[in-house]
């Protein structure tokens, strides 16, 4: 059977089952009643329900904590107007973290012009609140490198000088004078502080990567191998999980060995002895890079897991701001210095961390072929 649409052509009615199950914006249709007629598979996946369990039974019952949402349906049945890219909502779901968004919502009219129900159109923006996200920390940092800069030029001169004076005042006393305490003092304080000047002057260089073949896994590999040996006494399960499909990405190899140094050893400071890091490749199913007139550049993505105690949500914000941290030791720039060389690679960073439980930081690339 076919049906015939506005131009006459006809159309085969499986068509449209056949779109509907493979958009990848979740599609919901209800009747007079309310009730539930079309679920979608990417409805399915993202609200965390099956059809078998929406299929029939009212929208007011199944999304009864949504408040907002049933609203928007109440205004378009009520009025018989659409409602186009609503993007103030948070749908919850069951067992799962609320995902932001975007809504439309349409009257359904049948024949003879009366209105038989209503379509839902839900549009996931996690990933473009990521990107989003990405791009402020992005801008942020570059902000911060530009005042860094400046800051780095006028206290490295005079720290120097500090230098040279305290190392001539060591010739001028005996090996045994007490005085020689506090000049071995200076002179170790003015190390550190030149070394963080050092990673401040890191963050603010504007400088290419010097892009070549990056072997991944064997960059990892090595990482994790030298990263067990010095935590030895901790005797924590470094686990990798590389994709041995994927093949050398182009990238700065020295800047990538120091992104995934600091990530892996963060990691596995993180947690406490017999502790876990795993340590996984895999290529985004959900991102692509996009330029005019080119085909979609994939990315790939690296997860660095720990069940460490993970970060407090209102320290979320803060991790990637300079000079910030939770260590006892330490100068707050290590992961503000990742940051910028992810996105001196094109590439961002996301983090996830239950508190108590987990915290995952994944580093996507994208892969130029």
């Amino acid at each position: 059977m076919s049906i015939s649409n506005r131009t006459g052509a006809s159309t085969d009615p499986q068509l449209y089952a056949r779109v509907l199950e493979n958009v990848e914006d979740a599609v919901i249709a209800l009747d007079r009643k309310g009730r539930i007629t079309l679920f979608n598979p990417a409805a399915e996946n993202l609200t965390g329900m099956s059809l078998r369990q929406c299929f029939g039974r009212l929208f007011d019952t199944i999304f009864r904590g949504q408040s907002v949402l049933l609203t928007l349906v109440q205004c378009v049945i009520r009025e018989g107007r659409s409602i186009v890219n609503y993007e103030e909502l948070l749908l919850l779901r069951p067992a799962s973290t609320p995902l932001p968004v975007r809504v439309s919502v349409s009257p359904l009219f049948d024949h003879d012009g009366s209105q038989e129900g209503v379509v839902l159109i839900l549009r996931d923006l996690s990933r473009i609140r990521e990107l989003e996200a990405a791009v402020r920390r992005t801008d942020r940092l570059s902000m911060i490198g530009t005042m860094a800069a400046g800051l780095a030029h006028e206290i490295k001169n005079p720290l120097g000088g500090i230098r040279g004076a305290a190392q001539l005042m060591a010739q001028e006393f005996s090996t045994d004078n007490e005085l020689q305490e506090y000049t071995r003092v200076m002179i170790r304080e003015v190390e550190r502080l030149n070394g963080i000047i050092e990673e401040l002057m890191d963050l603010s260089s504007p400088r290419r990567p010097e892009t070549d073949e990056v072997n991944l896994a064997k960059l990892l590999g090595d990482i994790v191998l030298f990263q067990r040996e010095a935590l030895r006494h901790k005797k924590i399960d470094f686990a990798l999980k590389l994709d041995p499909s994927i093949p050398p990405i182009k990238g700065d190899e020295n800047l990538l060995t120091r992104l995934f140094l600091n990530l892996i050893k963060n990691a596995g400071e993180a947690v406490e002895k017999g502790g876990r890091v795993e340590i996984a490749t895999r290529v985004a199913s959900e991102y692509h890079l996009q330029q005019p007139g080119d085909r979609p550049i994939p990315f790939i993505v690296v997860d660095i897991s720990d069940n460490g105690p993970g970060i407090a949500k209102e320290q979320m914000e803060q991790i990637f701001t300079p000079f910030f941290t939770t260590k006892t030791q330490g100068s707050g720039l290590g992961l503000a210095i990742c940051q910028k060389i992810i996105s001196e690679h094109q590439g961002f960073l996301k983090v996830d961390s239950l508190p108590g439980q987990k915290t995952t930081f994944s580093v996507s690339l994208p892969f130029y072929r």
